[in-house]
């Protein structure tokens, strides 16, 4: 049989690089790259330069035209003076970040319990057999009725209609009962992210853990929440962004925190400068936690495209 052997062109000699001097390619070599590869790489950092400076100047275009638009409108001195004062600003920020703390307090008690108290919803909801029923429509209206129930009518209740009650024993601190509103109406929307993410999990997954002898409260430890908890861990922090805004809102039973201290300050001073302090302070502290969610989130995206468990 006859073997034919292909001659390279210059070009298959371009794209492989240049072998060392003595005309024998080896592990010790140094690698050099082609002229092709060269101008390919070449190419690709002219494209990414160019892109940056488009979007460069897209933005400050941008920036410019919305600047002179506003700056430019007919009520821009008074809304200036009235929303942009920095006499006020300075007066405002300390106060603020003093009644910040208490939402940051607010956020991570609260926090917590909405993920416990959620779990066990869930939990509830998705347990099996005809001697569960009861639990599992328990449950379920829990989470319809608070899902339905807008958050700021449920602080209303709380806050103002359980010390009506007077109820021995039972506080009247309005941050307490605030908390409470904020973990019903949060614990019933996590529950439902919790719900998915059991209910995503293969039932192969629990079949399995069944057949090595484990019961159904230790597959559904030991197998099933585990999976579901980490599939959703971008949808359950997006939720703490949004727990960490509305904490904000139990300044309406009284509580001194960063939007009551702004309102005090604006109902002396007629000027809503501190209100636009109070909403700044908020975004930068709402800003990390959602980077850190993007973050997250594009790692497991990146996990799931190669193969990886979720």
């Amino acid at each position: 049989m006859t073997v034919v052997k292909e001659e390279s062109g210059p070009e298959d000699a371009d794209d492989r690089g240049d072998l060392s001097q003595d005309g024998q390619g080896g592990a010790g070599d140094g690698y050099v790259p082609s002229r092709r590869r060269l101008e390919r790489e070449r190419y690709r950092r002219a494209r990414a330069r160019r892109a940056t400076a488009i979007a460069a100047l897209s933005t400050l275009v941008t920036a410019v035209v919305l600047y002179l638009v506003v700056v430019g409108a007919p009520g821009w001195p008074r809304t200036k003076e009235t929303f942009f004062n920095g006499q006020y600003a300075r007066e405002a920020l300390p106060k603020v970040l003093e009644g910040l703390w208490l939402n940051v307090r607010l956020l991570l008690v609260c926090g917590a319990a909405v993920l416990v108290l959620g779990m066990l919803i869930a939990v509830a909801r998705t347990l099996r057999g005809p001697v569960f029923f009861p639990l599992r429509v328990l449950a379920a209206a829990y989470t319809d009725f608070f899902r339905g129930l807008p958050l700021i009518i449920n602080l209303m209740i709380v806050v103002l209609g359980v010390p009506a009650l007077r109820l021995q024993g039972v506080t009247v601190d309005p941050v307490l009962l605030g908390g409470t509103a904020l973990t019903l109406t949060y614990s019933a929307y996590v529950a439902e992210v919790f719900r998915a993410g059991i209910e995503s999990v293969h039932p192969s997954q629990r079949a399995a853990a069944r057949s090595l002898g484990l019961s159904n409260r230790q597959a559904l430890r030991h197998v099933v929440l585990p999976q579901a908890v980490r599939r959703q861990v971008p949808p359950l922090l997006n939720d703490l962004v949004s727990l960490q805004k509305d904490t904000g809102l139990v300044s309406i039973g009284g509580a001194v925190d960063a939007v009551r201290a702004a309102d005090i300050i604006v109902g002396r001073s007629l000027n809503y400068t501190p209100y636009i302090v109070a909403g700044l302070v908020f975004v930068a502290l709402t800003i990390p936690m959602t980077r850190f969610t993007d973050w997250v989130t594009a790692r497991m995206d990146r996990q799931r495209a190669q193969g990886g468990t979720t």
